[in-house]
């Protein structure tokens, strides 16, 4: 195990900030600190109000995680950080971090994409990724399907949401119903006390002629909206449990039925789900279900890590490196809209080595003194 790389992991692509140390494959730590409840009264996240956040909580929050990890920052062999998809203010603040701190220990910067890190995780509480790997990814912001045979360099999209994600339209929906934010959990927990079958709502893009593998929300919410609408027109209470457990239902059985299908047209006899609506209860029931009917083996993260985490950054970051693929250069930035086909990005000179701080590119610009003066204050 000690010769396994040591890795720290930052995520900050939306309202959590996470931190975790991974070794290989094994998680050390996993420290968050949550701005949740900020954005709780606005119905929904607000960017400004996340990046905010991120910058009280981002020191403290790595100083937890090595504490926790029972590791100094000199000891790691490298920092990984999303540097997208996510909100470009919330990724600015980790992606500027990560490098203050890869250039103060003198270590290798890797940025990595959001999404392939949440297949990533899986390798924490699974082990080694089998490859290819046949991935459902949903989230508030992401319902994809993914195809991985390597998960450091190949990903391939095999199809998307066209609208609302998955978890967007739980938000949405909770809202309809007054429930708060975010709405996932709570729909959730209502649904395992109402009827599923008590009112048919309708499975978007399941016709014949639709894309096989991609997703529609938006036509389910709007429905789900105006059934709410016209009980409460008529005078009539309405039955959030039973509305709770019918638009899930209505959402888990688009997204089983479609990975499952993908698994079988690409002879994958595996399934990973991750995202933050991974944690959905009837989503991993209903994925079991039909998994073990398909005889496809499904890997599913516990449910915190299904959730924005840095385990998972670190996760890949550490997969990086054991596969040798090349760190990032001082010119990586945040980029809101990073396609999953780009598992990591890779720096235009691959010359990191272990104390040359300029990591292939001249950084002199007469600060240079600087940054060794404040390395030796917080490291020594």
């Amino acid at each position: 195990m000690a010769d396994e790389p040591l890795v720290l992991g930052i995520e900050t692509s939306c309202d959590e900030t996470g931190v975790g140390v991974v070794r290989g494959t094994t998680l050390l730590a996993d420290a968050i600190a949550s701005s949740v409840d900020e954005h709780a009264r606005f119905g929904g996240v607000v960017p400004e109000v996340a990046s905010r956040a991120h910058l009280e909580a981002m020191v403290p929050t790595i100083e937890r995680a090595l504490k926790e990890a029972g590791v100094s920052a000199r000891d790691l062999d490298g920092i990984a950080v999303t540097a997208g998809p996510g909100l470009a203010g919330a990724l600015l603040v980790g992606v500027s971090a990560a490098k203050a701190y890869a250039y103060a220990l003198g270590k290798p910067l890797y940025g990595v994409n959001h999404l392939a890190s949440h297949i990533c995780v899986d390798q924490l509480e699974h082990g080694p990724l089998p490859e290819p790997t046949m991935a459902l990814l949903v989230s508030g912001g992401h319902s994809s399907l993914l195809l991985a045979p390597d998960i450091t360099a190949d990903v391939r999209p095999m199809g998307a949401t066209i609208d609302d994600a998955a978890g967007e339209a739980f938000d949405k929906i909770a809202r309809v119903l007054q429930l708060g934010f975010p709405g996932g959990p709570v729909i959730d927990r209502l649904a395992r006390e109402g009827d599923a079958s008590a009112i048919t709502f309708p499975r978007g893009l399941t016709g014949p002629r639709d894309a096989p593998y991609d997703f529609s929300f938006s036509g389910l919410k709007t429905s789900v909206a105006r059934w709410i609408e016209a009980k409460r027109s008529a005078g009539e209470e309405v039955p959030v449990r039973d509305v709770a457990a019918s638009f899930q239902e209505a959402v888990v059985d688009v997204l089983t039925r479609k990975a499952v299908r993908a698994c079988k047209d690409e002879g994958v006899d595996h399934l990973m789900i991750g995202g933050g609506v991974a944690a959905n209860s009837r989503l991993r029931a209903l994925a079991a279900e039909r998994c073990e009917r398909a005889g496809i083996r499904l890997r599913v993260p516990r449910p915190g890590l299904c959730t924005d985490n840095g385990a998972m950054v670190a996760a890949l970051g550490a997969e990086m490196v054991a596969r040798n693929r090349p760190a990032s250069d001082w010119e990586l930035s945040a980029d809101s809209s990073l396609p999953v086909t780009e598992p990591h990005v890779p720096g235009s000179d691959h010359g990191h080595g272990g104390d040359d701080h300029s990591h292939g590119h001249d950084h002199s610009h007469g600060h240079d003194h600087l940054h060794e003066l404040s390395k030796d204050n917080l490291y020594s």
